[in-house]
């Protein structure tokens, strides 16, 4: 066999030495002739050159190791590599965890009232089959009871017609009357966690306290008392007007729910409302918070620690 390779190289040797350059090599022409097998007929040509073989063979290896590169970084990584894997796992465990807090604060939100609510329907009183008016036990505590709204004094008329007015163009008294009597008087903070974001300033009609807190947080009742008005207005959207005794009001703005109406006697510390954006006198989610004595605006941060 070793003897045949001299023969061999003899024979393609003249094929190199036929004095042509490489550029002529590659540019000479040739065509690449199809013809059918059983008749010979000619059916198409493609004039070619080693130039184009070579350009042609390189462009379909690039395309071909491209796309090789672009499917095991891709698709074939998804399937196969397992910090893909982990990555995918990780964004749809983060996609989950948003929508388990989205649904905890509408839970959340949803218990507040139905507390609220279970709280109104344990007040009524059920009345069985059979029973009369005089089997009836004896009346709820003075303290428990529902107060009709011409019951309520004179300061608290006035403030609800403050409220239920379309203008303001009666003139408001401004001072702290009776603070010594006011002081002894313990309030509950109306907002867990709020942060006054603009404070009490009569000069300018800002008879109260602005404070911001977590979205949906519930609105409490500083001390005993009845509604005295729980409607809506443009201004100051949802409003809720509470009397207390020794002619205190506390007044909430800008509630976004009100859990409480007319009439009802609530507690130091219930749930009244939750923290809204509502009414055309806002620039975001707060309470507007504010304190009426003897029908006089106080400073609630005198009487309240806010």
């Amino acid at each position: 066999m070793f003897r045949k390779i001299p023969t061999l190289l003899r024979t393609i040797r003249p094929a190199f030495n036929d004095g042509k350059t490489l550029s002529q090599r590659l540019t000479n022409r040739y065509v690449l002739t199809i013809r059918n097998e059983e008749n010979f007929a000619h059916k198409i040509s493609y004039p070619l050159t080693y130039a184009k073989v070579v350009v042609f063979t390189t462009l379909s290896l690039v395309v071909l190791f491209s796309g090789c590169f672009y499917l095991s970084s891709t698709l074939l990584a998804r399937w196969f590599n397992p910090v893909t894997q982990e990555q995918e796992i990780n964004r749809r465990l983060y996609e989950l965890s948003l929508t388990v807090d989205s649904l905890s604060e509408a839970l959340a939100q949803k218990q507040v009232f139905m507390n609220s609510l279970d709280g109104v329907i344990k007040e009524n009183k059920k009345i069985l089959p059979g029973d009369t008016l005089p089997q009836m036990a004896s009346p709820a505590s003075p303290a428990r009871e529902r107060v009709p709204v011409d019951r309520i004094s004179d300061a608290g008329a006035a403030l609800r017609a403050e409220f239920e007015a379309t203008g303001n163009g009666g003139a408001v008294l401004i001072g702290n009357p009776g603070k010594e009597r006011l002081q002894d008087i313990f309030l509950f903070h109306p907002l867990r966690g709020g942060i006054i974001s603009e404070r009490y300033n009569a000069r300018q009609a800002h008879y109260g306290v602005d404070m911001v807190a977590k979205k949906d947080e519930p609105v409490k009742c500083v001390a005993d008392g009845t509604v005295l008005l729980a409607s809506f207005t443009d201004d100051t959207g949802y409003v809720m007007a509470i009397q207390h005794r020794s002619n205190l009001v506390s007044v909430y703005k800008h509630n976004s729910v009100l859990l409480k109406k007319p009439g009802e006697f609530v507690k130091a510390g219930d749930i009244v409302a939750i923290i809204g954006n509502t009414g055309s006198l806002t620039t975001g989610p707060h309470l507007h918070f504010e304190l009426w004595y003897n029908g006089v605006a106080v400073n609630p941060e005198a009487f309240v620690s806010l």
